[in-house]
């Protein structure tokens, strides 16, 4: 998992050539490379879980903060149910990234630090079995071919060095010709010299053609071992790739709520209770509740009435004076949740699921005036029915 570094000229392509002595140690390192990638995935996204977690921590606490505020708002109806939904919504995305942070650590980074355990074994001393085992593969196919190319370069040096001395030679008997300066027995020792140095290239000559000879005859079966090495560790890198590749998948599942059901639903929702805003029904509802749909009680003939001895629950009747009744123009249609026997003459008996109507509100006792469809008309208790 090394990067290599750039390479430029044809000489540097050479000197960094898997083929040269020393230089598989880039594919060995590979080992190493891909065990600190290892710590460097898990601790990057434990970071990300606690970006999460802090994100959800975050807006748990704006929608504890706003719903005081909210639920003690002017708006009402089906706008007010709106406002509250953007707050109920917070509460189950920060429920979900807080899920988000708990997957990245316990199962993510939990599946990469076992897998890692399982595939590096390292050594006592230091680095990895694996990478031994690389290593020594390769060292094992290049031992013959690096001292074949050791007695090939000490060869070549030979052979270059002589031809050097040959070239002064050929000089030194081309500047002697025809001068006459310089006395012919000079001349002719000056061409003996360069005779011998010029059979002595041919033999350093020959001798370097034959250690390349013998050198490119090996290098098949040297290119034949060291591809059989890399093979193997090509094989062990293409699982820790396809490991990664899928950890990585893992890891994008958790992150991509794009394809949530749960953030669908809550994005369901929200746009629903949105979509039902009614203004004619927040109106009908402020209308009634505060406006001319309310019951009012209006003036009306007040009938005296005998006092009546005060029972406990009920209200209370004053002991002289008449009975004030808050009439509800209409009165509101009301089902009965239970059976109630009247103890009294002027209380109202009904069955469970019995319809009537509620004509006067509960009072501080919690006692409602109601008359049934026949006109029967009595006191009882307010919890006992509710509004049809």
């Amino acid at each position: 998992m090394s990067t290599l570094p750039s390479e430029n000229s044809p000489e540097d392509v050479n000197n960094r050539s898997f083929w040269m002595p020393g230089n598989y140690q880039r594919t060995v390192k590979r080992t190493e490379d891909a065990f600190q990638a290892c710590n460097d995935i898990v601790a990057c996204f434990q970071e990300r879980a606690r970006v999460e977690r802090q994100y959800a921590q975050q807006l748990s606490e704006w929608s504890n903060k706003w719903k005081p505020v909210v639920d003690s708002s002017p708006l009402y109806g089906s706008l007010l149910k709106a406002w509250q939904c953007f707050l109920s919504s917070a509460d189950r995305l920060a429920s979900l990234h807080a899920s988000i942070c708990r997957s990245l650590v316990s199962e993510d980074g939990d599946r990469v630090r076992t897998w890692q355990k399982d595939t590096f074994h390292k050594k006592l001393f230091g680095g990895f079995k694996e990478s031994q085992d690389t290593e020594t593969g390769f060292i094992r196919a290049q031992k013959p071919w690096a001292k074949r190319l050791k007695k090939l370069d000490k060869a070549r040096s030979a052979y270059h060095k002589v031809s050097r001395k040959e070239q002064a030679a050929r000089e030194r008997e081309a500047h002697a010709q025809g001068n006459p300066d310089v006395a012919i027995d000079k001349q002719k020792k000056i061409q003996e010299e360069r005779e011998l140095v010029q059979q002595e290239a041919e033999k350093v000559r020959a001798r370097y053609e034959k250690v390349l000879e013998e050198v490119n005859r090996y290098a098949p079966r040297y290119m034949e071992e060291m591809e059989s090495i890399f093979d193997q560790s090509q094989d062990e890198e293409r699982k820790r790739i396809v490991f990664l590749k899928q950890a990585f998948l893992s890891i994008h599942k958790h992150l991509d709520i794009t394809n949530n059901e749960s953030v669908r639903a809550v994005y369901d929702e929200l746009h629903n209770t949105l979509m039902a805003i009614d203004e004619h029904e927040d109106l009908r509802w402020w209308k009634n509740t505060h406006g001319p749909g309310m019951p009012t009680d209006w003036p009306h003939f007040q009938e005296w009435t005998p006092e009546k001895k005060n029972k406990k629950g009920k209200k209370e009747v004053e002991k002289k004076g008449t009975i004030e009744r808050s009439v509800m123009i209409g009165g509101v249609r009301v089902r009965a949740l239970y059976d109630y026997v009247g103890q009294e003459t002027d209380e109202l008996s009904f069955k469970a699921g019995e319809e009537f109507l509620k004509i006067e509100d509960e009072d501080d006792q919690g006692w409602c005036r109601g008359m049934k469809d026949d006109g029967w008309e009595g006191l009882y208790p307010a919890n006992y029915v509710e509004v049809v």
